[in-house]
């Protein structure tokens, strides 16, 4: 059964992988003069994006620090599935047109197994 849970859980997220190589996205955002995204923002606009590309359910996304509107600037998150696996995805800012922050994101091609 657990081998079940497991194979679903890899199942899910190689989709993830497979299906949302590389997506743009962007959103707006206004602070002092170098516009930032929280890293609550930037979690929740990378979960509908995914949940969007992939037609599954929102995936619990975290992301460690705000991302500085400024081109080339990067960020890795991370999506964690149910049973724990996890997979990394890799953020990078593309564009800035005044507040509007644009980027691509990129999830791994393999996740990594849940902690024993």
């Amino acid at each position: 059964m657990a081998a079940t849970r497991l194979s679903a859980a890899t199942l899910i997220l190689s989709s993830v992988a497979v299906g949302v190589l590389l997506v743009g996205c962007s959103a707006s955002v206004s602070v002092g003069s170098t516009p930032k995204m929280s890293s609550e923002k930037l979690a929740t606009t990378l979960a509908e994006k995914l949940a969007a590309t992939t037609g599954q359910p929102e995936p619990d996304i975290t992301c460690p620090e705000d991302l500085a509107g400024k081109v080339g600037t990067t960020t890795r998150c991370k999506l964690t599935a149910g049973d724990g696996s996890t997979l990394g995805v890799s953020v990078k800012v593309t564009s800035v047109d005044g507040d509007q922050i644009n980027f691509d994101f990129e999830a791994d091609g393999t996740a990594s197994p849940a902690p024993n």
